[in-house]
């Protein structure tokens, strides 16, 4: 008995020495970044409705805080967003992941599988994931 637990114990020391370690460790939901361009005086943000679809949220939702965040007018033309002034890549990125920290991730679990609910005046953030609901401060809605 006590050689078959020695050979198990040598297996698994040998088994675990061979396991491959994990390189990167990626996560289920990643902020997208902005992609687009400065033409004028105006920035274009080509992937907006794609951002929009991977939170889970009304175009005229995000576009509204970007107007409101960045000060400026915006307008969405298609699939991207046209804001009316050059704006660097490093600050509209700032906004989005602002954006998905306050109205997408939830606050308890931190993960992406939320809805926006109006229940009465105030706009709740409910969680699919863990069930939690939590009133949510700005107004976008």
């Amino acid at each position: 008995m006590a050689d078959e637990i020695q050979d198990y114990a040598q297996l698994l020391k040998r088994a675990r020495e061979t396991l491959p370690e994990v390189a990167l460790k990626s996560e289920r939901f990643e902020i997208p970044k902005v992609k687009g361009h400065v033409q004028g005086n105006k920035t274009f943000v080509a992937n907006f409705i794609d951002i929009c679809n991977v939170f889970r949220r009304e175009p005229a939702q995000l576009l509204k805080y970007l107007q409101r965040e960045l000060a400026t007018p915006a307008s969405i033309d298609g699939p991207r967003l046209v804001l009316g002034r050059k704006l660097t890549s490093i600050l509209i990125n700032g906004k989005v992941e602002q954006f998905a920290r306050d109205f997408v991730l939830c606050p308890e679990c931190n993960r992406p599988d939320t809805q926006l609910k109006k229940e009465g005046n105030v706009l709740v953030m409910h969680c699919t994931a863990c069930g939690a609901k939590h009133p949510v401060r700005a107004k976008i809605a």
